[in-house]
């Protein structure tokens, strides 16, 4: 593990204790002013993971009120755990450290499929979910055949559109390696300072981080044609159902401005994520290749 990648964890760890801390304190101020009696076995905890990246005090202001809403309906003490990035979202999931999850596309798709979480309800969705490949605009590459034997900068494990459907659009070529940035921005900021022949990111992310570039034009190489399912609310495997089924009926039942603040909604329909989760599957197959150097990215041979 590098200098870089140690220290986001130690962050990340750190930062989650003190939020846990915080909101602790808060939910048993509610429960006492509403005249409940505090032991520690009546009060339930439940974890709701979500992902930061670098937004971890506004991560926390947007779920104030919800959290209040959610752990006095259910008598609960709710804790918000922010993730820096997929990689450690999938972690928490794969151990079952949480309760809910605010989930973006692919963490969602390898949660159901994997993990046996559930979905709940949709999340908002931006627009602009296609997954692109972006160059420098002096860049002589014109088409994804010429990335073989360069490197290329992928998000982390886990993003629908910087690690999954990139990986799966260039499956069958060798590169020479693939880098992983922390965030979306700095997919951006490694293309433009020439550490990697191209990165993967959203369009959306593009639009919003393209312009912070310092008089570097980057340029799109690719746009994958697939729509890419918005995330969603799951929930782990681990509550009972007589319980998943309230949790359900107190989030419908949220305030319409309570339910856009942490932006889910609870009146349209689930995200289709069969053909999300088919893109996981084959990027799980080449998965022991995309560290190696040179990484081939073909399937690996059964054992």
């Amino acid at each position: 593990m590098s200098f870089q990648s140690l220290a986001n964890v130690i962050d990340d760890r750190a930062y989650r204790q003190s939020i846990s801390r915080r909101l602790f304190l808060v939910q048993m101020l509610l429960l006492t002013a509403c005249g409940a009696k505090i032991t520690p076995t009546q009060v339930e905890e439940l974890v709701i993971g979500v992902i930061s990246y670098e937004q971890g005090k506004q991560i926390l202001d947007r779920f104030d009120r919800f959290n209040r809403y959610l752990g006095e309906k259910m008598g609960a003490r709710i804790e918000i755990e922010p993730a820096f990035n997929e990689t450690l979202a999938l972690d928490r999931i794969e151990a079952r450290d949480w309760s809910l999850v605010f989930a973006p596309p692919g963490v969602a798709a390898s949660a159901i499929a994997y993990r046996q979480y559930t979905p709940l309800f949709p999340l908002q969705n931006d627009g602009n979910l296609s997954s692109i490949l972006v160059v420098r605009q002096d860049s002589p590459v014109r088409d994804l055949k010429a990335l073989n034997g360069q490197t290329i900068v992928l998000g982390k494990q886990g993003s629908a559109t910087g690690y999954y459907f990139p990986l799966y659009n260039l499956y069958g070529l060798t590169l020479a390696e693939i880098m992983f940035a922390p965030t979306p921005k700095t997919v951006l900021e490694w293309v433009a300072q020439g550490k990697a022949t191209a990165g993967a990111i959203s369009e959306q992310e593009f639009n919003l981080y393209s312009s912070q570039l310092d008089s570097v034009q980057l340029r799109v190489l690719f746009t994958d044609p697939r729509n890419v399912p918005s995330g969603s609310v799951l929930i782990a495997p681990t509550i009972e159902r007589n319980r998943e089924d309230y949790i359900r009926q107190v989030m419908s039942d949220a305030p319409t401005a309570l339910a856009q603040e942490v932006g889910y909604l609870p009146d349209r329909s689930l995200p289709d994520y069969q053909y999300m989760i088919s893109v996981v599957k084959r990027v799980r197959a080449i998965a022991t290749h995309v560290r190696e150097k040179p990484a081939r990215l073909i399937a690996s041979e059964p054992s």
